[in-house]
């Protein structure tokens, strides 16, 4: 079933991750509206024609933001850095849905509170884990073959081939400072550059990761109550540059536990996107999207209230999903 006429506000529409959501969109809807906004809209005019049915806008956050310059919008996706929760927010107090993609662990509360004050009537999805959830939703599947689980290590790597967007770059220098993790049970805030880790990488050779507080620990553990849980980035050469290929974005899973059958066993699993950093966000955007809008013959968000990627799309199936986005899927068992 296709949407009917939906208006979507992509704020940050031109750039590397809001042009790969916007495409993702036209692709599953021809008669969505797309309004492309940011600072300099003449940059994304041959995108919008592209697209056919979408337009530019201006929108500078700093100066603020006026919903009425808009006709009614059903879906506001922030595709870039929006610290003062200004999109989040004019969202929440008009009555419509909205998918954030920059907030660290940290960042979340005011909105939390805000929240327990205010009736929140349309979908508000916190989309600030690792590429805007597909690592969770991937570990949420990979989590049902077990019984228990004793520790979750997850890693993002980053290609310096990767013509990675501004807001992706911003975000990965939080890796600077503290970062939350989940160690024997406890939440720690730890110095990153005192806790790092050895990761082994698909081509045998080792890198070094460094904690980062994405929305990815606290969300893991909700779902699995794993004891050991961290989120690391890395630095180093991609899948799709050893194969001599385009850089890719490769997100790497080790789960240990016991699995269904009693046996023992750690399961890792590598997640790549030969495409790179800001289509595997763009697809985890679109993702959410699709079931805020019923795109793709799926049901649509008609309950508000606080969302996060695992709540609001389905895990059950959500591997084979990647795959129909040229993701590609690497299981390993040790």
């Amino acid at each position: 079933m296709e949407s009917k006429k939906k208006r979507i506000l992509i704020v940050g529409g031109y750039g590397q991750v809001g042009s790969n959501i916007a495409r993702l969109i036209r692709k599953a809807d021809n008669t969505a509206e797309l309004i492309l906004a940011g600072r300099n809209p003449q940059n994304g005019e041959m995108l919008a024609k592209e697209l056919n049915n979408a337009e530019t806008a201006y929108i500078n956050l700093e100066e603020g933001f006026n919903l009425s310059h808009f006709k009614k919008i059903d879906l506001i996706i922030s595709a870039l850095d929006d610290h003062g929760n200004i999109l989040r927010e004019t969202a929440i107090s008009n009555g419509i849905a909205c998918i954030t993609v920059s907030e660290l662990a940290d960042q979340i509360s005011p909105t939390a509170f805000l929240s327990l004050h205010k009736t929140i009537s349309a979908p508000i999805v916190f989309a600030g884990h690792w590429q805007a959830g597909l690592l969770t939703l991937v570990v949420k599947q990979l989590s049902a073959k077990f019984k228990l689980i004793t520790h979750i290590k997850t890693a993002g790597l980053y290609d310096k081939k990767d013509p990675v967007g501004p807001l992706v770059a911003n975000e990965v220098k939080g890796f600077v400072g503290k970062a939350l993790i989940r160690q024997d049970g406890k939440w720690l805030s730890v110095e990153a550059k005192d806790n790092a880790r050895v990761i082994n990488l698909y081509n045998h050779t080792a890198a070094v990761g460094y904690p980062m507080s994405t929305l990815d620990v606290p969300s893991i553990a909700a779902f699995t109550g794993a004891a050991n849980i961290r989120f690391d980035f890395i630095v180093g050469e991609s899948i799709g540059s050893n194969k001599g290929l385009e850089a890719s974005h490769d997100l790497y899973i080790e789960i240990e536990g016991i699995l269904l059958s009693g046996e023992s066993t750690k399961l890792r699993t590598i997640v790549s996107g030969p495409k790179g950093n800001s289509h595997l966000t763009a697809v985890g955007i679109y993702l959410i999207t699709e079931n805020i809008l019923g795109l793709n013959g799926q049901s649509e968000q008609k309950m508000g209230g606080l969302n996060l990627p695992e709540t609001i799309v389905s895990a059950d199936n959500i591997i084979s999903r990647l795959t129909e986005f040229g993701i590609d899927i690497i299981e390993e068992i040790g």
